[in-house]
């Protein structure tokens, strides 16, 4: 049996950043999330979300690739919605997702980060902090070629 850690931060939207994962959606989601991950063997370490998008660690297993973790998370966890009828309209994340590596030593700091979204978006908008993660990990010369 291998012994793998491989510490993923994960970030994606609703569909155009729409305001509409409530503060009474939002236990109901992410607890969904992580029951619907057990059931698939996807080992999430720690997440929160706020209004329009959601921060996970994960772990991957050895046969997991970072594509499929997130396809079986998102897709499923909007299908949930939308069959509970827990939005007024239809629930949709983004196509797009960020996804970094992140060393054990950096893990607490990371965890306390997504732990303090709601404060920490109290200063700086989503669309704020997506720009800075696109800067900080290189994505913009990434996507240029």
């Amino acid at each position: 049996m291998p012994y793998l850690r491989v510490w993923i931060h994960l970030i994606w939207s609703t569909k155009n950043r729409e305001k509409i994962i409530t503060k009474q959606l939002k236990p109901l989601l992410l607890d969904h999330i992580k029951q619907n991950a057990k059931t698939k063997d996807i080992y999430i370490d720690f997440l929160n979300c706020v209004e329009d998008h959601i921060h996970l660690t994960i772990s991957l297993g050895c046969e997991q690739t970072i594509s499929k973790v997130v396809q079986l998370m998102k897709g499923e966890s909007s299908f949930w919605v939308n069959k509970e009828k827990l939005t007024k309209t239809k629930f949709e994340w983004q196509d797009e997702y960020i996804a970094v590596s992140v060393s054990e030593s950096m893990i607490n700091k990371v965890r306390d980060y997504i732990k303090n979204q709601e404060e920490h978006h109290k200063i700086k908008s989503f669309q704020e902090e997506y720009d800075e993660f696109i800067k900080k990990y290189g994505f913009e010369i990434i996507k240029k070629k």
